[in-house]
């Protein structure tokens, strides 16, 4: 793929994305089982989280459900990936922060407020989830989700299914 390629295809899975968050729909029967594979402990952390970030989440959670995952710490990880974004994050802090990093990310370190959360928002999920009890694997693979590609493989797989969703 070329990159003017890769630039109108992450372009298109951008605006999709946004069209989507736009109403998000959360259905009773997947917080039931979010619910019940979390656990009274993590849950908690999940329903901490924005609506169109539980959406997502749930989305990625199904995706890798339908490829045949298995993996509990995995499909953990899928439902908490976010967490670090907290409810501060608004619509524009997402838009703005893409187009940011698109055409300016030497400013990224100069981040500040909910366009900071999105930068730091693996670390800080991670450290939520280290607080709440979670196996360190969850943490590992939240805190690792935005990283370059690496060849823990079940990164990768995390990461493809994010980005898919």
């Amino acid at each position: 793929m070329s990159s003017v390629e890769g630039a109108l295809a992450r372009a298109s899975y951008r605006s999709r994305q946004l069209l989507r968050s736009l109403r998000p729909r959360l259905e009773a029967e997947e917080l039931a089982e979010a619910e019940r594979f979390l656990g009274a402990a993590l849950f908690p952390l999940f329903l901490s989280m924005a609506p169109r970030d539980q959406r997502h989440c749930l989305d990625v959670y199904r995706r890798l459900r339908a490829a045949g995952c298995a993996d509990r710490e995995l499909l953990m990880a899928a439902l908490l990936h976010d967490v670090g974004k907290g409810r501060q994050v608004r619509l524009w802090h997402r838009v703005a922060y893409v187009i940011l990093m698109a055409v300016a990310p030497w400013l990224r370190p100069r981040l500040r407020g909910g366009l900071a959360a999105l930068r730091d928002h693996p670390q800080r999920g991670a450290a939520l989830l280290a607080a709440a009890g979670a196996p360190p694997g969850v943490v590992e693979l939240v805190c690792g989700h935005e990283d370059s590609a690496g060849a823990d493989e079940r990164l990768s797989l995390l990461q493809e299914a994010d980005d898919s969703c």
